[in-house]
C-alpha cells in the first residue's frame, strides 16, 4: 500500500524526540514535509529525515500529496493551525493542551466534523502499560468501590527539554496561556477521567512561586469530585529540583493501586488481606530517555486513520480533560468551587 504522508508543524522539542523519530519508525508512514519559523531547526528536521522544509506553515499543509498533519506548536497556535488543516482536508494529531478555551476546542471539534477528518490530542497516559492494566482492575471489581485517588506530575520545569531553555515560549503567558497546569495537569485530567469517568466539581490553589519572570502558573494543587462521588487531590509542578513524579494511587474498598510510584514496580497491588501484587511493565515514558521509548500516540493515530476508527483521544476528549484545567483557572480566579454542567461532560 502507499504509506500515509505526514506534515509536522514546529520542530522543536516534542517533534524532535516523540513525533518525527516516532513517525519515522513506522514501515506505513513517509514524512514529506516539516516546518518552523526557524528556518534552520525546519532543515535539519528535512534533512534527517528526506522531507521539504518549510517556514509558512500553509505551504506544509497545503500540499497535495499530504494525509495529515501534527501540530507541534506553541499552545496559543494550536486552534488556529489545527482548524487550517482540517479545512485543507487533513488528518490532525495536535499536541496538548489542545487549546486555550472552550470556544476554540468546539471550532476544532467542529472542523473535524465539516471535513470528514480525523482529530485525535496527544495524551500519552491513556497508553503506559500500568495504566491501561488499573483500568483493566478497576473495571473488574478487583478493587471494589473506589473511594479517592492522588495523582501528581512535577518535574524541574521546562527550561532543560525546550530548545529555547529559559527563554522558551513556555513562560510566556501570550503563547503558553497556562503553565504546568497545561505542561502536565491537563495529561492527569485526561487520565483520571480515562481510569475514573467524567468530573463534577472542581477547586484548585494554584501559583507562580518557583520561577522567574514568568505569569504561567509552575505550581498547582486542584481538588476533585467525580459524578460517581470518588475525591482526590491532582497536583501540577515545575518545582521538583530534585527529580520527576508522575504516580497516581488509587484508593478502593478491597486495596491499593500504585501506579509509577515505586522505581521498580510500574504497579503495585495491596489489598486489604494483605497480599501484593507487583507488575514490572513497560516502563513510563520520561523526557530523560531521549526517545527511546514510545509513546505510543503517533502509532495509535496513524492506526485510526488506516484503519478509519475513532481514536482513544478524540476532539471530544481532548476538551473534557481541558475544561477540568479551564475549571481549575477559574477556580483559582473566583476562589470557590466550580459545578460541571451535566450537558457539558454529556
Amino acid at each position: 500500500m502507499t504509506k500515509l504522508k505526514v506534515a509536522v508543524i514546529g520542530c522543536g522539542s516534542i517533534a524532535k524526540h516523540r513525533h518525527l523519530p516516532e513517525y519515522h519508525l513506522h514501515n506505513k508512514v513517509e514524512i514529506v514535509a516539516v516546518c518552523d519559523i526557524v528556518a534552520e531547526r525546519a532543515e535539519a528536521m528535512a534533512a534527517q529525515y528526506g522531507a521539504q522544509a518549510f517556514t509558512d506553515y500553509q505551504e506544509a499543509i497545503n500540499l497535495e500529496e499530504v494525509d495529515a498533519v501534527s501540530v507541534c506548536l506553541p499552545n496559543y497556535l494550536h486552534a488556529p493551525v489545527s482548524i487550517a488543516s482540517l479545512n485543507a482536508g487533513k488528518h490532525v494529531l495536535c499536541e496538548k493542551p489542545m487549546a486555550t478555551s472552550k470556544e476554540e476546542a468546539e471550532a476544532m471539534i467542529a472542523a473535524a466534523k465539516a471535513n470528514g477528518k480525523k482529530l485525535m490530542i496527544a495524551h500519552n497516559q491513556r497508553f503506559v502499560a500500568s495504566h491501561r492494566k488499573a483500568k483493566e482492575i478497576i473495571e473488574s471489581g478487583k478493587l471494589g468501590k473506589v473511594y479517592s485517588f492522588k495523582t501528581t506530575f512535577g518535574h524541574p520545569g521546562p527550561e532543560s527539554w525546550s530548545v529555547d531553555g529559559a527563554g522558551s515560549w513556555f513562560f510566556n503567558k501570550e503563547k503558553a496561556f497556562i503553565g504546568a497546569m497545561g505542561d502536565l495537569g491537563v495529561h492527569k485530567a485526561d487520565l483520571m477521567r480515562y481510569l475514573l469517568g467524567e468530573f463534577s466539581e472542581v477547586g484548585a490553589f494554584i501559583e507562580t512561586n518557583a520561577k522567574q519572570n514568568t505569569e504561567v502558573d509552575d505550581n498547582a494543587v486542584c481538588i476533585l469530585r467525580t459524578e460517581s462521588g470518588i475525591i482526590g487531590t491532582l497536583t501540577a509542578s515545575w518545582a521538583y529540583v530534585a527529580g520527576g513524579d508522575n504516580s497516581t494511587v488509587i484508593y478502593g474498598e478491597k486495596g491499593i493501586l500504585r501506579l509509577e510510584a515505586d522505581p521498580v514496580y510500574s504497579l503495585i497491588e495491596e489489598y486489604r488481606d494483605g497480599s501484593v501484587v507487583n507488575h514490572k511493565l513497560d516502563k513510563i515514558q520520561t523526557n530523560d530517555e531521549g526517545g527511546q521509548t514510545t509513546s505510543h500516540v503517533i502509532n495509535h493515530f496513524v492506526e485510526s486513520i488506516l484503519e478509519n476508527k475513532e481514536p482513544l483521544i478524540t476532539g471530544e476528549e481532548g476538551m473534557k480533560s481541558l475544561e477540568i484545567i479551564l475549571a481549575a483557572l477559574e477556580s483559582q480566579e473566583t476562589k470557590q468551587i466550580i459545578s460541571f454542567k451535566k450537558e457539558v461532560l454529556a
